[in-house]
């Protein structure tokens, strides 16, 4: 079967985020999908391997809303007032998320912690889908006990006031060399986080979904007690 008609035929498993995202965590993983990027050259999608999962079943998949951070040194601005709150822009950033979104930070040095707790509590009444930061995360125990999705450097309790402030929100950040523009889908696991931008999404998922569903039929027949060769001469999947 073509790439085409298989498209076509998968494409009508979803109408929106929500019946995607349900068929992304039945179904799909960090890995099949980073597999299908790179056959389209996608490249560079996965967040370094230090941003990690703050619980091992954590499971995050929405779209991006992208935060950015500055270090800052104590003091005011005379230039820009947004450098006056204690927190620069972040409470504004935190209050507009949205259903099925991921606050995403970046742009700081990784010396201070960019979430906790209660930041946790406001995005799960908002319905947003989880927190990523490139830095730490704090009130380890208590993120936990909401079960709201983690993804840092892991803990560390120190306070990015004075030490830090969101400086903008809704804009595209970088990540360590990988792009993140608002709307691109977020994907997290206990692997890693890739990024699946928004131009390609529907072929990316479609074929992850194609890919996963075929390695499920390979590993019956592995189990079965076929070979890794006859397994892959004859499924192209290993």
């Amino acid at each position: 079967m073509s790439d085409n008609n298989s498209t076509q035929n998968l494409q009508k498993l979803w109408a929106n985020d929500d019946e995607l995202f349900r068929l992304v965590r039945k179904e799909l993983y960090t890995a099949v999908v980073g597999d299908i990027m790179d056959k389209l050259g996608f490249l560079n999608q996965f967040l370094p391997p230090q941003i990690m999962a703050l619980s091992e079943d954590s499971f995050i998949v929405g779209r991006a809303m992208p935060v950015l951070q500055a270090d800052v040194v104590s003091g005011s601005s005379k230039h820009n007032s947004v450098l006056n709150k204690p927190f620069g822009l972040m409470l504004e950033a935190l209050d507009d998320l949205k259903k099925n979104e991921v606050y995403i930070c970046s742009g700081a040095s990784p010396n201070y912690a960019l979430w906790g707790e209660l930041m946790s509590a406001r995005a799960i009444k908002l319905g947003a889908a989880g927190a990523i930061v490139d830095g730490y995360s704090r009130d380890t125990n208590g993120i936990r006990a909401l079960k709201f999705p983690i993804f840092s450097y892991g803990s560390y309790a120190q306070d990015q006031v004075p030490r830090g402030k969101v400086i903008d929100f809704r804009v595209p950040i970088n990540i360590k060399g990988v792009n993140v523009k608002p709307g691109d889908i977020v994907l997290g696991d206990v692997d890693g986080v890739c990024i699946i931008p928004g131009e390609a999404e529907e072929k990316i998922f479609t074929l992850a979904l194609e890919k996963a569903r075929g390695e499920r039929m390979v590993l019956t027949k592995i189990n079965e007690g076929m070979g890794a060769k006859e397994a892959f001469e004859k499924y192209g999947i290993m």
